[in-house]
């Protein structure tokens, strides 16, 4: 099977790397090579390798040791690529029914694939989405900053009524844990208890409680909704 006219495995590759550095400067832990190796699955002399040559063809700013940063021309392709990325798994979850734990790795398949022409249209038939079905935005096309109003739920105190925002970390079986039960963006969710050092937090989602680990509710953006039950019964 031949690839794509004109799309290369190498221009896919690039493609990748610069959505991670895109993801991981505005959402990760900065944009280290290691960071980065371990975004993408591949061996840190690789992730060298590939800077610099992403830094001969302009697309990054990468200091030898330091961190890339993407130039304007870079940006261009990293909000291109996650554009198409998470318009595909609105396409999978809304149109084709596919569960929100399966779309991430087929949208890695098709965001190479995905003409102006064929964004386009799929923006029209999703009714123009501005977030993926886990909850992240979805860059504007201007290259600004998408706006995000979403804490780490891990960030709440006991009392605390907010709504789920977004999911971080595309994991399948962490998105398919969520999704039984039922914490999806726009879920309401009360922080019951927070045990100390570290322990789990206690949720009330629906009419059920929940203990989710520390770890997990780092992974779960949410939006403040009233400062806390307590409060709301003084006032």
């Amino acid at each position: 099977m031949g690839n794509m006219p004109g799309h290369t495995h190498f221009e896919e590759s690039t493609e990748e790397y610069l959505e991670a550095i895109y993801r991981l400067e505005r959402e990760g832990p900065g944009v280290s090579t290691s960071a980065l190796a371990n975004e993408l699955g591949v061996a840190a002399a690789s992730v060298s390798g590939m800077l610099k040559k992403l830094a001969g063809d302009g697309y990054v700013d990468h200091k030898a040791r330091g961190e890339a940063k993407l130039t304007q021309k870079g940006l261009g392709v990293a909000v291109r690529v996650l554009r198409r990325h998470r318009l595909a798994e609105c396409l999978l979850t809304q149109v084709l029914g596919m569960p929100w734990d399966e779309v991430h790795e087929e949208a890695c398949r098709l965001e190479h694939a995905i003409s102006a022409r064929v964004e386009e249209r799929m923006l029209e038939v999703l009714g123009h989405p501005t977030t993926c079905p886990h909850g992240q935005p979805i860059p504007p096309t201007d290259l600004s900053d998408p706006i995000r109003l979403g804490v780490p739920l891990a960030q709440l105190d006991a009392g605390a009524l907010a709504v789920v925002d977004g999911v971080t970390e595309e994991l399948s079986e962490m998105l398919r844990y969520l999704g039984e039960i039922g914490m999806r963006p726009g879920a309401e969710l009360e922080v019951l208890e927070k045990a100390p050092l570290g322990g789990p937090i206690t949720l009330r989602l629906g009419d059920r409680r929940h203990a989710v680990s520390l770890e997990l509710a780092r992974m779960v953006t949410v939006i403040i909704r009233v400062e806390s039950a307590t409060e709301r019964a003084i006032a």
